[in-house]
């Protein structure tokens, strides 16, 4: 069987840490965490024409990604963002302006990926410039193929409800984590209670899946007929940055895959769970947690 063709849609980005600089950026997460777990991921993106934009390309390249769908700007630098770890390995983060994948353009390579995609994940940071956000769209547009996961990642004030809601609109699966969730229940109006909010966007929205990550208190997955509501996997975190967008990629391939819900979440968590043992976005994945 064919693995499954996987767009990470949005922004590149080196994470500044106190210690080391590491590159992430979900969407680029996602990417490399579908190759690592035995899918086919490609970044969708755009990178500066400077140091840190071939320090990018080459070390995804170097690690197996294909990287002929990210673009090159040539006035703006390659995004970067500060990042502090926490005692308990949480990041926090802090985004500059007016970088490369805030002027995301598709590139000829970029619109055939489109048609080829059996699922796309965007999020909503990299909408927060008009020029990237239109290209979002017009990518998820040519997409029809496509399973459209829209990991929500909330960072600090780059969303508005209008941009939310056109996300859900144009989405098959919501991915979310606790306190996005609270955000999102106060911008939206949704009701008090996880799963009651969960299915009010679901049926707003006519999603295929919902799915709410809560760190170590575990996972809620909801489709409109089943749920999956499991605890945490006991892990000794170094940090946790990347960690949700591994989950994401395990949860496309095990529900494309036509696993149950319990087995998706599972899977999921433990993927999950291996990334917050290791330091950065992109570490190593062993060949026993591929699908």
């Amino acid at each position: 069987m064919e693995p499954v063709f996987a767009v990470g849609l949005g922004e590149i980005l080196w994470d500044v840490l106190p210690y080391k600089r590491m590159l992430g950026g979900a969407p680029a997460n996602f990417a490399y965490h579908m190759n690592g777990l035995g899918g086919a991921g490609v970044p969708v993106s755009c990178v500066g024409d400077d140091k840190l934009g071939r320090e990018a390309l080459s070390l995804l390249a170097a690690r197996g990604v294909n990287i002929d769908g990210v673009s090159i700007d040539p006035v703006h630098p390659t995004g970067t963002v500060n990042a502090k770890i926490d005692r308990h390995g949480v990041a926090t983060y802090a985004f500059p302006d007016d970088v490369a994948w805030d002027f995301l353009s598709l590139n000829d390579t970029a619109i055939a990926l489109a048609a080829k995609a059996g699922a796309v994940c965007f999020g909503t940071l990299a909408q927060r410039s008009e020029t990237s956000r239109r290209a979002i769209h017009q990518f998820l547009g040519a997409a029809s193929r496509a399973l459209r996961v829209y990991d929500i990642n909330l960072r600090q004030s780059f969303y508005t409800p209008e941009v939310i809601g056109r996300s859900l609109d144009v989405a098959d699966v919501l991915k979310i984590n606790d306190d996005e969730l609270v955000m999102v229940r106060k911008m939206l109006s949704l009701p008090v209670g996880e799963r009651e909010a969960l299915e009010a966007l679901m049926l707003r929205h006519s999603l295929k899946l919902a799915v709410l990550t809560r760190g170590d208190k575990g996972s809620l997955i909801m489709s409109p007929d089943e749920i999956s509501d499991l605890p945490g996997v006991p892990v000794e975190v170094v940090d946790t940055i990347g960690a949700g967008d591994s989950f994401t990629a395990a949860m496309v391939l095990a529900y494309l895959d036509g696993q149950s819900l319990d087995e998706i979440n599972e899977y999921a968590t433990k993927v999950a769970a291996y990334v917050c043992g290791c330091s950065g976005a992109m570490p190593e994945i062993p060949d026993s947690y591929k699908l």
